[in-house]
C-alpha cells in the first residue's frame, strides 16, 4: 500500500468514526473507523521508513590513480 493508500483509509476511517452516528447492533461503526485510521498511520510511518532508507546516498567509488600511472601512460 501506498503513501496515497495510506492517506485514504485515515479518511475513510474518520468518516465512521467521527461523521456517522449509524448504530449496529452487530457492528460498532465507531471502532471499525479507529481502527482503519490506526492501521493507515502505521502504514503512513511504514512508508516513511521504508522511503528514508531509499534515499540514502552512498558515495560512488573512486579510482586511485598513483604518480607513477600518470607519468607513464
Amino acid at each position: 500500500m501506498g503513501l496515497g493508500g495510506c492517506i485514504i483509509l485515515i479518511g475513510a476511517g474518520a468518516i465512521p468514526a467521527f461523521a456517522t452516528d449509524w448504530k449496529m447492533d452487530t457492528v460498532n461503526v465507531d471502532l471499525v473507523g479507529w481502527i482503519m485510521m490506526i492501521v493507515g498511520i502505521i502504514g503512513v510511518f511504514v512508508h516513511a521508513s521504508i522511503a528514508r532508507r531509499r534515499r540514502m546516498v552512498v558515495p560512488p567509488r573512486t579510482t586511485v590513480v598513483s604518480e607513477d600511472e600518470r607519468r607513464h601512460p
